[in-house]
């Protein structure tokens, strides 16, 4: 099945851009079958486990849900990210402004010092790294 593309000298039209994206949708190639097995990406014999990353706020093994967090949000410039609980993460953005987290940056020991954050890391230290609980609004 061809589609023939025929653009005057003016440029294409919105209708001829709509038709080839159509075209191009239906025939494009997929990497494997949309309802059968993805056998050779789980292949039993060549699995390794991989190791668990630790929480940047409490040090933690992460556990299945990983959060990568801005340390330095978004609308501020942050581009690094860093592996946390959803948690963790959840405590940081109730007890934390933006603009706070952004004159903290990089530096955890210094969202440590704050004490709800001290009394949470404490408290969460011998919990199961899935471990998930209801958490407090953020403070206004």
């Amino acid at each position: 099945m061809e589609f023939e593309f025929t653009f005057e000298t003016a440029g294409p039209t919105l209708g001829d851009q709509r038709k080839f994206r159509q075209f191009r949708y239906r025939h494009m190639a997929r990497k494997h079958s949309k309802h059968g097995s993805h056998d050779d990406l789980h292949r039993e014999g060549e699995a390794t486990p991989a190791a668990a990353v630790p929480c940047w706020l409490c040090s933690r093994p992460t556990g299945k849900t990983i959060v990568w967090h801005h340390p330095v949000p978004k609308s501020r410039g942050g581009r690094d990210v860093v592996p946390m609980h959803p948690i963790c993460q959840k405590t940081l953005i109730a007890n934390f402004t933006n603009s706070e987290l952004q004159r903290y940056g990089m530096d955890v020991d210094g969202l440590l010092a704050n004490p709800p954050v001290r009394k949470f890391v404490d408290w969460v230290a011998n919990k199961d790294p899935d471990f998930t609980a209801t958490m407090t609004k953020k403070r206004r």
